[in-house]
């Protein structure tokens, strides 16, 4: 099922003739004088008004990745009509479509995005936001048929919720993937609650709105995401898309750098600048450098709770001990990654633990460490006695894949759900896997309670004086 767009028409052309016609009479226009664009970026703010007004500016950064090899396409774009906070919402259906044909949404993307950051699904949000429709027939044109999307549209973060979202993009993000920020720049007039340069619209408001935006940009051409979030917060400059951008900018590698392509206004062809918006292109190369080969896909997934059962059934069968190595010259690539890793073996038929041991810094390649605590688990928790034989067929395996610890300030950083956490104190130690909490239905005190008494201590010793670090995990089972 298709989401159909519910601008075209109205917002940009709606026949494949338009759209074409419009995209020739800009490229002729920006190929007078354009600069060489060198590598091809994979990074582009685009604007998202109607066409008739950004369609100009947002091509000059669009035509910069015509010979991009692009597999997917993700779009970050802010919300204009529902309030969204702390979630990426993306569509339901499994494509969206324009007068240009249809663009298949990646599903397993946008599954493992869900995995680790905080994913909503909503047809009709989408099928009501212009901001990120308005940019799929201009992609279309430029990269042709041959790639996905990701529409993710955004409202406003909580500094934890956006942490997630930034290291999900992060270790997502990869050669083969473009990323769009939707955003307009300063929206300026009365009924946008923002004039600090007076409403006289002359040219002189208008050259103090482009100083703006201006000064906003110059922090994320150089990848400040400190200093832009900061300079939006306290201009209260009305840059619709500005949570996007600080998204992008705090996922980008050390050394991203933005390039600004075109800027206009709504106001330009008038010169009537009493109410008008600004519209900003800009291009940018990341060299993604996170952890995206370590996100696993359902067929990594699979891979790896094959290992681990061949690898427990072998040593549980031949009293060995050691199990089966993993066959790492087939294995996966995203499975050779270096992580930590827990195995746990529940019960089928009741649920009940039987066996959980794993390693939290990331010492191996995740596919060896799998096997090895697929082992420990069955064979060497001091909790229970050795799996025997006879128990195979009745156990459940389950793989928690875990992202590098971090030490956080106090325990109040930790976020239930989210988090596996570890507690030190005088010498003692202990870890919960972010699922733990949730299944068992605690709140944080009542789970650092029991992480306490796991360590030896007593039940409030992580009151005071108890160390804490966080990981999160990506955990599937059979």
């Amino acid at each position: 099922m298709a989401l159909d767009s519910t601008i075209a028409g109205t917002w940009y052309p709606g026949t494949e003739k338009g759209i074409r016609a419009l995209a020739e009479k800009w490229e002729a226009a920006a190929a007078r004088g354009a600069a060489a664009v060198g590598e091809v970026p994979n990074v582009l703010i685009l604007p998202h008004a109607g066409w008739a007004y950004s369609g100009e500016t947002a091509w000059a950064a669009v035509r910069t990745v015509r010979s991009g090899k692009f597999r997917r396409v993700v779009v970050l774009a802010p919300s204009h009509r529902a309030w969204i906070e702390n979630r990426l919402v993306a569509p339901e259906s499994d494509a969206v479509s324009t007068p240009l044909g249809e663009i298949k949404i990646d599903r397993d993307w946008l599954d493992r995005l869900a995995l680790v950051a905080p994913v909503a699904r909503n047809d009709r949000l989408h099928a009501a936001e212009h901001s990120a429709q308005i940019e799929y027939p201009l992609l279309q044109v430029a990269l042709g048929a041959g790639f996905t999307v990701v529409p993710l549209v955004v409202g406003s973060f909580g500094e934890d919720q956006m942490g997630m979202c930034v290291r999900a993009l992060a270790r997502l993000m990869d050669a083969e993937t473009l990323l769009v920020l939707s955003s307009d720049f300063t929206h300026y007039g009365d009924d946008f609650s923002y004039t600090p340069y007076g409403t006289g619209g002359g040219e002189d408001v208008r050259r103090q709105v482009a100083a703006t935006d201006a000064e906003a940009f110059a922090f994320a051409e150089k990848g400040e995401a400190d200093g832009f979030a900061a300079f939006v917060k306290r201009t209260g400059v009305t840059i619709c898309g500005h949570v996007p951008i600080e998204i992008a900018l705090r996922a980008f590698p050390r050394g991203t750098a933005l390039v600004r392509r075109r800027y206009a206004t709504s106001g330009d062809a008038g010169g009537d600048y009493s109410r008008f918006v600004c519209y900003l292109s800009a291009t940018g190369c990341a060299k993604w450098q996170g952890e995206g080969a370590a996100v696993l896909s359902a067929d990594d997934r699979a891979y790896l709770l094959r290992v681990a059962r061949t690898s427990l059934e072998r040593a549980v069968r031949d009293g060995s001990r050691r199990g089966a190595g993993p066959d790492t010259v087939s294995a996966p690539k995203a499975t050779l990654a270096k992580m930590g890793a827990f195995v746990t073996l529940n019960d089928k038929a009741t649920g009940a633990l039987r066996g959980c041991i794993g390693e939290i810094l990331p010492m191996r390649p995740l596919v060896e460490a799998v096997a090895a605590r697929a082992v420990d688990a069955a064979l060497r928790d001091p909790r229970f006695s050795p799996v025997t034989e006879r128990e195979l067929g009745g156990l459940r395996v389950e793989v928690s894949a875990l992202t590098p610890p971090r030490r956080v300030a106090s325990w109040r950083d930790i976020v239930l759900g989210r988090d596996g956490m570890t507690l030190e104190k005088d010498g003692c130690f202990a870890v919960f896997l972010p699922q733990v909490a949730p299944e068992q239905g605690w709140d944080l005190p009542t789970t650092l309670s029991y992480l306490s008494q796991k360590a030896g201590l007593s039940a409030d010793a992580w009151r005071e004086g108890a160390k804490f670090e966080t990981f999160q995990a990506e955990v599937f089972h059979e």
